[in-house]
């Protein structure tokens, strides 16, 4: 018995929103991880906090945002990716160059997201609009 013999399951159609913010949080992810080494790097944990937690704490943002870009098939995936965006603010508290991320980031996340929707309601439209002609009627 081959693959072939069985039927393809067919593949989930994602939205605009969808792939828009799973692109964004892919690429943010790896500049999240090497803004974590950067706060090893510059020693700019506080005084009580070792330094390697700046290492750690990039790299659980970086695999939170790759498993927020799974998640956005659901529309509180959305809702975690605009916390983690907050979350990515915040480390400007230690090292004021990542805001400088947090609002590159933060603005594409933006974009991805209401343009995605905007390109999702019109496709939504159109798709109602359109007769359909598969039934071979």
């Amino acid at each position: 018995m081959t693959a072939a013999a069985e039927p393809a399951r067919p593949r989930r159609r994602r939205g605009a929103a969808e792939s828009l913010g799973s692109i964004v949080l892919g690429f943010e992810s790896v500049v999240v991880f090497l803004s974590g080494l950067v706060v090893f790097g510059l020693r700019a944990m506080p005084a009580a906090v070792p330094d390697w937690w700046g290492i750690v704490a990039g790299s659980v943002l970086a695999v939170l945002m790759l498993t927020t870009a799974r998640l956005l098939k659901r529309r509180w995936g959305f809702v975690l990716g605009w916390t983690l965006q907050g979350v990515l603010a915040l480390g400007a508290l230690l090292v004021p160059a990542i805001l400088i991320v947090a609002l590159i980031f933060g603005g594409l996340w933006a974009y991805a997201t209401i343009k995605g929707a905007q390109l999702d309601a019109r496709n939504a439209r159109l798709a109602a609009e359109t007769p359909d002609t598969s039934n071979g009627d």
